[in-house]
């Protein structure tokens, strides 16, 4: 028996694969420590597994979640709209979801609006940056 098999069972963890501390969890998945706890608390993740000594420990399908967490967080998209995409799996098929997938089509709808209208913002920066003295020149085209 291998020391790392024998230490993982000594904690009281069978051997399915790597397993993580909830720090390294945290570095790998994009979240603090206490994020992680608070998204188990409010059900947002899942709840993680534990040891004997009763430490979380977390394996790879749980840091992809955490992953997945932060993309779709970094959208704009609320914790309450990514509830529904942490059940599913990353196997599994989007034609089997499709109220998911209609979910995930309009929030890309709102995002591309979202990308022009700062693009808009944008170029009027840049044209004001152009002129020399700030001078009234249509306003904010929003």
């Amino acid at each position: 028996m291998t020391e790392l098999k024998e230490t993982r069972e000594m904690q009281g963890v069978q051997d399915s694969g790597e397993i993580y501390t909830i720090k390294e969890a945290a570095e790998l998945g994009g979240l603090s420590e206490d994020t992680i706890r608070y998204y188990e608390k409010i059900g947002v993740l899942p709840q993680a597994e534990r040891k004997n000594n009763t430490h979380r420990f977390y394996r790879m399908k749980d840091v992809e979640t955490m992953k997945m967490l932060v993309c779709l967080k970094k959208t704009g998209m609320s914790l309450d709209e990514i509830r529904p995409f942490i059940g599913v799996s990353f196997d599994d098929k989007p034609s089997d979801y499709s109220e998911l997938m209609q979910l995930m089509l309009n929030h890309k709808q709102q995002m591309q609006q979202q990308m022009a209208d700062l693009q808009q913002v944008l170029d009027f920066i840049d044209d004001k940056l152009k002129i020399t003295a700030f001078k009234q020149k249509e306003g904010c085209p929003l």
